[in-house]
Protein backbone atom coordinates (compact mmCIF):
# COMPACT_ATOMS: atom_id res chain seq x y z
CA UNK A 1 0.00 0.00 0.00
CA UNK A 2 1.16 3.57 -0.79
CA UNK A 3 -0.68 5.78 1.36
CA UNK A 4 -1.24 9.29 0.62
CA UNK A 5 1.71 11.71 3.21
CA UNK A 6 0.14 14.83 2.29
CA UNK A 7 -3.03 16.69 1.15
CA UNK A 8 -3.00 18.33 -1.65
CA UNK A 9 -2.14 22.46 -1.33
CA UNK A 10 -5.61 22.97 -1.87
CA UNK A 11 -6.73 20.62 0.97
CA UNK A 12 -4.83 22.06 3.44
CA UNK A 13 -6.43 25.70 3.50
CA UNK A 14 -7.34 27.10 6.77
CA UNK A 15 -10.51 25.79 8.10
CA UNK A 16 -11.49 29.63 8.59
CA UNK A 17 -10.93 30.33 4.67
CA UNK A 18 -12.97 27.63 3.93
CA UNK A 19 -15.66 28.91 5.95
CA UNK A 20 -15.29 32.42 4.66
CA UNK A 21 -15.52 31.58 1.18
CA UNK A 22 -18.50 29.54 1.65
CA UNK A 23 -20.45 32.66 3.36
CA UNK A 24 -20.62 34.24 0.06
CA UNK A 25 -21.96 31.03 -1.43
CA UNK A 26 -24.52 29.95 1.15
CA UNK A 27 -25.87 33.73 1.08
CA UNK A 28 -25.96 33.69 -2.72
CA UNK A 29 -28.53 30.17 -2.06
CA UNK A 30 -30.37 32.01 0.57
CA UNK A 31 -30.83 35.20 -1.37
CA UNK A 32 -30.73 34.65 -5.34
CA UNK A 33 -29.26 37.54 -7.42
CA UNK A 34 -28.66 39.94 -4.14
CA UNK A 35 -26.00 41.86 -3.69
CA UNK A 36 -23.67 41.23 -0.79
CA UNK A 37 -22.07 44.02 1.04
CA UNK A 38 -20.02 44.54 4.31
CA UNK A 39 -20.81 48.32 4.00
CA UNK A 40 -23.44 50.06 3.35
CA UNK A 41 -25.79 49.66 0.35
CA UNK A 42 -24.53 51.65 -3.10
CA UNK A 43 -26.93 53.68 -4.63
CA UNK A 44 -27.70 51.13 -7.56
CA UNK A 45 -27.62 48.00 -4.91
CA UNK A 46 -31.74 48.20 -4.97
CA UNK A 47 -34.13 47.62 -1.57
CA UNK A 48 -32.51 46.34 0.93
CA UNK A 49 -33.35 42.18 1.86
CA UNK A 50 -31.44 41.53 5.19
CA UNK A 51 -28.56 41.65 7.05
CA UNK A 52 -26.42 39.64 9.61
CA UNK A 53 -23.92 40.28 12.52
CA UNK A 54 -21.22 38.10 11.66
CA UNK A 55 -19.91 35.40 14.66
CA UNK A 56 -17.20 36.11 15.55
CA UNK A 57 -16.29 38.20 12.47
CA UNK A 58 -16.13 38.03 8.57
CA UNK A 59 -12.36 36.40 8.90
CA UNK A 60 -13.60 33.33 11.11
CA UNK A 61 -17.45 33.25 10.25
CA UNK A 62 -19.34 30.11 12.16
CA UNK A 63 -22.60 32.08 12.62
CA UNK A 64 -24.76 34.85 10.84
CA UNK A 65 -27.65 36.40 13.32
CA UNK A 66 -30.18 39.03 12.77
CA UNK A 67 -28.91 42.21 12.55
CA UNK A 68 -32.58 44.06 13.29
CA UNK A 69 -33.05 42.35 16.94
CA UNK A 70 -30.83 42.51 20.05
CA UNK A 71 -33.25 39.53 21.52
CA UNK A 72 -33.02 37.41 18.11
CA UNK A 73 -29.63 38.05 17.91
CA UNK A 74 -28.87 37.12 21.63
CA UNK A 75 -31.25 33.99 21.60
CA UNK A 76 -29.50 32.38 18.24
CA UNK A 77 -26.11 32.96 19.82
CA UNK A 78 -26.86 31.48 22.89
CA UNK A 79 -29.03 27.87 20.88
CA UNK A 80 -26.47 27.92 18.39
CA UNK A 81 -24.60 25.01 19.73
CA UNK A 82 -23.71 23.65 23.27
CA UNK A 83 -19.96 24.59 24.14
CA UNK A 84 -17.61 21.61 24.69
CA UNK A 85 -15.11 23.20 27.15
CA UNK A 86 -15.48 26.18 29.75
CA UNK A 87 -13.34 28.76 28.23
CA UNK A 88 -15.84 28.20 24.93
CA UNK A 89 -19.10 29.06 27.40
CA UNK A 90 -17.35 31.82 28.23
CA UNK A 91 -17.11 33.41 25.08
CA UNK A 92 -20.56 31.90 23.73
CA UNK A 93 -21.75 34.22 27.08
CA UNK A 94 -19.88 36.99 26.61
CA UNK A 95 -20.85 37.74 22.79
CA UNK A 96 -24.98 36.87 24.15
CA UNK A 97 -24.29 39.60 26.85
CA UNK A 98 -23.31 42.16 24.32
CA UNK A 99 -25.89 41.74 21.98
CA UNK A 100 -28.25 41.63 25.14
CA UNK A 101 -27.17 44.99 26.06
CA UNK A 102 -26.26 46.68 22.92
CA UNK A 103 -22.15 46.46 23.02
CA UNK A 104 -22.50 43.99 20.34
CA UNK A 105 -20.20 46.42 18.29
CA UNK A 106 -17.04 46.10 20.18
CA UNK A 107 -17.33 42.17 19.46
CA UNK A 108 -19.16 41.86 16.59
CA UNK A 109 -17.66 44.24 14.22
CA UNK A 110 -18.45 42.79 11.05
CA UNK A 111 -22.24 43.04 9.09
CA UNK A 112 -23.59 41.70 5.78
CA UNK A 113 -25.68 43.36 4.36
CA UNK A 114 -28.01 41.97 1.37
CA UNK A 115 -30.10 44.52 -1.69
CA UNK A 116 -31.91 43.88 -4.75
CA UNK A 117 -31.91 40.47 -6.03
CA UNK A 118 -35.53 38.07 -6.95
CA UNK A 119 -37.26 38.77 -4.30
CA UNK A 120 -38.06 34.85 -3.86
CA UNK A 121 -36.05 34.46 -0.84
CA UNK A 122 -35.38 31.59 1.31
CA UNK A 123 -37.52 34.08 4.44
CA UNK A 124 -40.66 34.49 2.50
CA UNK A 125 -40.76 30.68 1.14
CA UNK A 126 -40.10 29.83 4.83
CA UNK A 127 -42.92 32.12 6.49
CA UNK A 128 -45.17 31.10 3.81
CA UNK A 129 -45.28 27.22 4.53
CA UNK A 130 -44.98 27.83 7.90
CA UNK A 131 -47.68 30.40 8.37
CA UNK A 132 -45.94 32.77 10.82
CA UNK A 133 -43.55 35.70 11.45
CA UNK A 134 -39.55 34.18 11.34
CA UNK A 135 -36.33 35.36 12.14
CA UNK A 136 -33.46 33.39 10.65
CA UNK A 137 -29.53 32.55 11.94
CA UNK A 138 -27.22 31.25 9.26
CA UNK A 139 -24.70 28.31 10.18
CA UNK A 140 -21.56 28.36 8.26
CA UNK A 141 -20.11 24.68 8.82
CA UNK A 142 -16.87 23.45 8.22
CA UNK A 143 -15.65 22.27 4.89
CA UNK A 144 -17.40 18.58 3.78
CA UNK A 145 -18.53 17.33 1.16
CA UNK A 146 -22.28 16.92 2.71
CA UNK A 147 -21.55 20.33 3.62
CA UNK A 148 -25.29 22.63 3.95
CA UNK A 149 -27.26 25.52 4.45
CA UNK A 150 -28.40 25.27 7.95
CA UNK A 151 -31.16 27.75 9.50
CA UNK A 152 -32.09 28.06 12.86
CA UNK A 153 -35.74 29.33 12.89
CA UNK A 154 -36.80 31.80 15.90
CA UNK A 155 -39.50 34.09 16.32
CA UNK A 156 -39.81 37.68 17.30
CA UNK A 157 -39.58 36.71 20.71
CA UNK A 158 -36.31 35.14 20.33
CA UNK A 159 -37.48 31.42 20.77
CA UNK A 160 -35.84 29.15 19.00
CA UNK A 161 -38.85 27.00 16.94
CA UNK A 162 -37.08 24.63 13.69
CA UNK A 163 -34.11 24.19 12.01
CA UNK A 164 -34.38 24.02 8.50
CA UNK A 165 -31.44 22.43 6.02
CA UNK A 166 -31.54 22.35 1.84
CA UNK A 167 -30.08 19.87 -0.16
CA UNK A 168 -28.25 21.97 -2.96
CA UNK A 169 -26.05 19.30 -4.64
CA UNK A 170 -26.46 16.03 -5.81
CA UNK A 171 -25.65 14.50 -2.97
CA UNK A 172 -26.93 16.78 0.12
CA UNK A 173 -30.32 16.86 -2.10
CA UNK A 174 -30.04 13.06 -1.79
CA UNK A 175 -29.28 13.22 2.11
CA UNK A 176 -31.92 15.35 3.01
CA UNK A 177 -34.59 13.70 1.61
CA UNK A 178 -33.34 10.79 3.66
CA UNK A 179 -33.55 12.29 6.76
CA UNK A 180 -37.34 13.19 6.21
CA UNK A 181 -37.51 9.77 5.57
CA UNK A 182 -35.80 8.64 8.55
CA UNK A 183 -37.62 11.13 10.82
CA UNK A 184 -41.01 10.08 9.18
CA UNK A 185 -39.75 6.40 10.16
CA UNK A 186 -38.46 7.04 13.45
CA UNK A 187 -41.82 9.37 14.62
CA UNK A 188 -44.21 6.05 14.13
CA UNK A 189 -41.20 3.86 16.02
CA UNK A 190 -41.80 4.46 19.54
CA UNK A 191 -38.89 5.55 20.30
CA UNK A 192 -38.63 6.31 24.58
CA UNK A 193 -34.80 6.47 25.47
CA UNK A 194 -34.04 8.82 22.18
CA UNK A 195 -35.93 12.14 21.41
CA UNK A 196 -35.93 12.81 17.44
CA UNK A 197 -36.81 15.96 15.61
CA UNK A 198 -40.68 16.17 13.95
CA UNK A 199 -41.02 16.99 10.51
CA UNK A 200 -42.33 20.25 10.28
CA UNK A 201 -42.09 20.50 6.38
CA UNK A 202 -40.45 19.03 3.71
CA UNK A 203 -40.52 20.48 0.18
CA UNK A 204 -38.70 22.25 -2.47
CA UNK A 205 -37.48 25.95 -3.22
CA UNK A 206 -35.98 26.92 -6.74
CA UNK A 207 -34.61 23.67 -7.05
CA UNK A 208 -33.52 23.04 -3.54
CA UNK A 209 -34.90 20.14 -0.98
CA UNK A 210 -35.97 21.73 2.37
CA UNK A 211 -36.43 20.24 5.20
CA UNK A 212 -38.04 21.96 8.22
CA UNK A 213 -37.78 19.93 11.64
CA UNK A 214 -38.93 20.81 15.44
CA UNK A 215 -35.95 22.14 17.21
CA UNK A 216 -34.85 19.55 20.27
CA UNK A 217 -34.50 21.69 23.84
CA UNK A 218 -30.82 21.01 23.78
CA UNK A 219 -31.15 24.10 25.90
CA UNK A 220 -32.38 22.40 28.84
CA UNK A 221 -30.43 21.42 31.84
CA UNK A 222 -28.20 18.57 30.75
CA UNK A 223 -28.28 15.04 32.87
CA UNK A 224 -25.03 12.86 32.90
CA UNK A 225 -24.46 10.17 30.38
CA UNK A 226 -22.47 7.56 31.25
CA UNK A 227 -21.63 4.40 28.91
CA UNK A 228 -24.25 2.07 30.07
CA UNK A 229 -27.33 4.58 29.53
CA UNK A 230 -25.43 5.73 26.22
CA UNK A 231 -25.47 1.93 24.97
CA UNK A 232 -29.15 1.60 25.95
CA UNK A 233 -30.41 4.33 23.56
CA UNK A 234 -28.00 3.14 21.17
CA UNK A 235 -29.67 -0.55 21.05
CA UNK A 236 -33.22 0.72 21.20
CA UNK A 237 -32.76 2.54 18.07
CA UNK A 238 -30.92 -0.72 16.74
CA UNK A 239 -33.76 -2.60 17.22
CA UNK A 240 -36.57 -0.69 15.99
CA UNK A 241 -37.04 -1.33 13.00
CA UNK A 242 -36.83 -4.86 13.50
CA UNK A 243 -34.00 -7.26 14.16
CA UNK A 244 -32.39 -10.08 11.31
CA UNK A 245 -30.17 -12.49 11.85
CA UNK A 246 -27.75 -14.75 9.32
CA UNK A 247 -24.47 -15.20 7.72
CA UNK A 248 -22.40 -11.97 6.93
CA UNK A 249 -21.67 -13.51 3.10
CA UNK A 250 -25.41 -14.38 2.84
CA UNK A 251 -26.99 -10.66 3.85
CA UNK A 252 -28.26 -8.12 2.04
CA UNK A 253 -25.99 -6.01 3.69
CA UNK A 254 -22.96 -7.59 2.30
CA UNK A 255 -24.19 -7.67 -1.22
CA UNK A 256 -24.98 -3.73 -1.11
CA UNK A 257 -21.42 -3.24 0.63
CA UNK A 258 -19.75 -5.24 -2.37
CA UNK A 259 -21.59 -3.25 -4.70
CA UNK A 260 -20.12 0.37 -3.01
CA UNK A 261 -16.65 -1.14 -3.02
CA UNK A 262 -16.96 -1.89 -6.72
CA UNK A 263 -18.37 1.51 -7.54
CA UNK A 264 -15.30 3.45 -5.31
CA UNK A 265 -12.84 1.06 -7.06
CA UNK A 266 -14.05 2.94 -10.43
CA UNK A 267 -15.62 5.99 -9.58
CA UNK A 268 -17.52 7.78 -12.33
CA UNK A 269 -14.85 9.69 -14.33
CA UNK A 270 -17.70 12.89 -15.02
CA UNK A 271 -16.90 13.73 -11.46
CA UNK A 272 -13.36 14.66 -12.27
CA UNK A 273 -10.15 12.54 -10.77
CA UNK A 274 -10.08 11.84 -7.04
CA UNK A 275 -7.01 13.48 -4.64
CA UNK A 276 -5.83 10.09 -4.63
CA UNK A 277 -6.56 7.79 -7.11
CA UNK A 278 -5.54 4.53 -5.11
CA UNK A 279 -7.11 4.69 -2.42
CA UNK A 280 -10.20 3.11 -3.86
CA UNK A 281 -9.02 -0.09 -5.84
CA UNK A 282 -7.86 -0.34 -2.16
CA UNK A 283 -10.56 -0.19 -0.03
CA UNK A 284 -12.26 -2.65 -2.40
CA UNK A 285 -9.37 -4.88 -2.44
CA UNK A 286 -9.33 -5.27 1.59
CA UNK A 287 -13.46 -5.10 1.82
CA UNK A 288 -14.02 -7.75 -0.46
CA UNK A 289 -11.19 -10.15 1.24
CA UNK A 290 -13.08 -9.27 4.61
CA UNK A 291 -16.47 -10.18 2.97
CA UNK A 292 -14.83 -13.29 1.56
CA UNK A 293 -13.05 -14.16 4.61
CA UNK A 294 -15.54 -14.05 6.92
CA UNK A 295 -18.64 -14.98 5.00
CA UNK A 296 -19.59 -17.61 7.33
CA UNK A 297 -19.99 -15.68 10.24
CA UNK A 298 -23.49 -15.26 11.92
CA UNK A 299 -23.99 -11.49 12.55
CA UNK A 300 -27.71 -9.77 13.87
CA UNK A 301 -28.96 -6.83 12.09
CA UNK A 302 -30.79 -3.78 12.50
CA UNK A 303 -30.77 -0.10 12.46
CA UNK A 304 -28.27 2.76 12.90
CA UNK A 305 -27.73 6.44 13.14
CA UNK A 306 -25.05 6.59 10.32
CA UNK A 307 -23.72 9.64 12.59
CA UNK A 308 -24.41 9.08 16.12
CA UNK A 309 -21.26 11.57 17.77
CA UNK A 310 -20.98 13.87 20.57
CA UNK A 311 -21.22 17.04 18.81
CA UNK A 312 -25.48 15.15 17.63
CA UNK A 313 -26.77 14.56 20.58
CA UNK A 314 -27.39 15.82 24.17
CA UNK A 315 -28.41 13.79 27.26
CA UNK A 316 -31.46 15.53 29.21
CA UNK A 317 -32.38 13.13 32.62
CA UNK A 318 -35.78 12.11 30.72
CA UNK A 319 -34.06 11.48 26.89
CA UNK A 320 -31.14 10.89 25.06
CA UNK A 321 -31.63 13.98 22.07
CA UNK A 322 -30.40 13.04 18.97
CA UNK A 323 -30.44 15.07 15.53
CA UNK A 324 -28.51 15.18 11.65
CA UNK A 325 -30.42 12.04 10.79
CA UNK A 326 -29.46 12.13 6.86
CA UNK A 327 -27.16 8.79 7.27
CA UNK A 328 -29.85 6.86 9.27
CA UNK A 329 -29.90 3.05 7.56
CA UNK A 330 -31.18 -0.28 8.54
CA UNK A 331 -29.83 -3.97 7.48
CA UNK A 332 -26.37 -3.15 8.84
CA UNK A 333 -24.64 -5.09 11.73
CA UNK A 334 -25.66 -4.26 15.13
CA UNK A 335 -23.32 -2.08 17.06
CA UNK A 336 -22.04 0.17 14.29
CA UNK A 337 -23.30 3.31 16.06
CA UNK A 338 -21.21 2.46 19.36
CA UNK A 339 -17.71 1.68 17.00
CA UNK A 340 -18.00 5.17 15.59
CA UNK A 341 -19.39 7.28 18.46
CA UNK A 342 -16.04 5.66 19.83
CA UNK A 343 -13.85 6.57 16.81
CA UNK A 344 -15.33 10.11 16.40
CA UNK A 345 -15.02 10.91 20.27
CA UNK A 346 -11.52 9.82 20.37
CA UNK A 347 -10.62 12.01 17.25
CA UNK A 348 -12.39 14.91 18.79
CA UNK A 349 -10.60 14.40 22.49
CA UNK A 350 -7.44 14.92 20.07
CA UNK A 351 -6.16 11.39 19.35
CA UNK A 352 -3.97 11.24 16.30
CA UNK A 353 -6.60 9.39 13.67
CA UNK A 354 -4.65 6.21 13.06
CA UNK A 355 -4.15 5.72 16.65
CA UNK A 356 -7.99 6.18 17.00
CA UNK A 357 -8.90 3.91 14.88
CA UNK A 358 -6.65 1.01 16.22
CA UNK A 359 -7.64 2.43 19.57
CA UNK A 360 -10.93 1.46 18.70
CA UNK A 361 -10.76 -1.67 17.15
CA UNK A 362 -9.16 -2.74 20.29
CA UNK A 363 -12.23 -1.62 22.39
CA UNK A 364 -14.32 -3.44 20.19
CA UNK A 365 -15.57 -6.03 22.18
CA UNK A 366 -16.53 -3.96 25.41
CA UNK A 367 -18.44 -1.31 23.06
CA UNK A 368 -20.22 -4.42 21.54
CA UNK A 369 -21.20 -6.04 24.79
CA UNK A 370 -24.44 -4.61 24.98
CA UNK A 371 -25.74 -5.56 21.31
CA UNK A 372 -24.87 -9.13 22.04
CA UNK A 373 -22.11 -9.31 19.80
CA UNK A 374 -20.03 -12.97 19.77
CA UNK A 375 -17.17 -12.49 21.01
CA UNK A 376 -15.79 -13.69 17.71
CA UNK A 377 -17.70 -11.56 15.89
CA UNK A 378 -16.72 -8.30 17.61
CA UNK A 379 -13.50 -7.57 15.90
CA UNK A 380 -15.34 -8.25 12.50
CA UNK A 381 -18.33 -5.61 13.33
CA UNK A 382 -15.24 -2.67 14.18
CA UNK A 383 -14.01 -3.97 11.09
CA UNK A 384 -16.94 -3.46 8.26
CA UNK A 385 -17.70 -0.31 9.82
CA UNK A 386 -14.69 1.08 8.67
CA UNK A 387 -15.08 0.03 5.25
CA UNK A 388 -18.59 0.89 5.18
CA UNK A 389 -17.03 4.35 6.63
CA UNK A 390 -14.58 4.75 4.15
CA UNK A 391 -16.90 3.74 1.17
CA UNK A 392 -19.18 6.84 2.34
CA UNK A 393 -15.94 8.86 2.63
CA UNK A 394 -14.79 7.95 -1.24
CA UNK A 395 -18.31 7.71 -2.95
CA UNK A 396 -19.46 11.35 -1.17
CA UNK A 397 -15.40 12.96 -2.33
CA UNK A 398 -14.86 13.96 1.49
CA UNK A 399 -11.49 14.47 -0.31
CA UNK A 400 -12.15 16.92 -3.08
CA UNK A 401 -14.45 19.03 -0.74
CA UNK A 402 -11.36 19.72 1.89
CA UNK A 403 -13.00 17.69 4.43
CA UNK A 404 -10.17 17.42 7.09
CA UNK A 405 -10.12 13.59 7.55
CA UNK A 406 -11.18 13.12 4.04
CA UNK A 407 -7.67 11.80 2.43
CA UNK A 408 -8.30 7.82 3.74
CA UNK A 409 -4.30 7.25 3.49
CA UNK A 410 -3.26 9.72 6.05
CA UNK A 411 -5.60 7.66 8.51
CA UNK A 412 -8.12 5.10 8.22
CA UNK A 413 -6.80 3.12 5.31
CA UNK A 414 -3.38 1.73 6.72
CA UNK A 415 -4.95 0.26 9.73
CA UNK A 416 -7.27 -1.28 8.01
CA UNK A 417 -5.42 -3.24 5.29
CA UNK A 418 -3.34 -4.22 8.06
CA UNK A 419 -5.99 -5.78 9.98
CA UNK A 420 -7.86 -7.33 7.37
CA UNK A 421 -4.58 -8.99 6.06
CA UNK A 422 -3.55 -10.09 9.26
CA UNK A 423 -6.81 -12.26 9.20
Amino acid sequence: MSPVKTAPARLTVADAALRAEYLTEVLGLLYPGASVSTGGPGPDDGPPVAEYLVVPDARRPRLLVPADSRRVAAAAVRRYAEPSSRLARLKRDAVVAALRTGASAVLLRDRVRLTGGTGDTIDAYLREVLGRQLSLSVHIGPARANRKPVLQLLTVEGATVAFAKLGTGPLTRRLVRAEATALTTLGKAGLRRVTVPRVMHAGQWLGHEVLVQSALPVWHPRAPLGPHRLTLAMRELATSCGVRQGPLGASPYAAELRARLAAVAEPDPAAGPPVAPGEGPELAAAGTALLDRRADATLRYGAWHGDWAPWNMASLAESVLVWDWERFGTGVPLGFDAVHYELQRRIEDGQEASAAVTSTIARAPELLAGFDVAPDACELTALLYLVDLAARYLADRQAEAGARLGVLGRWLLPVLVGRVAAL
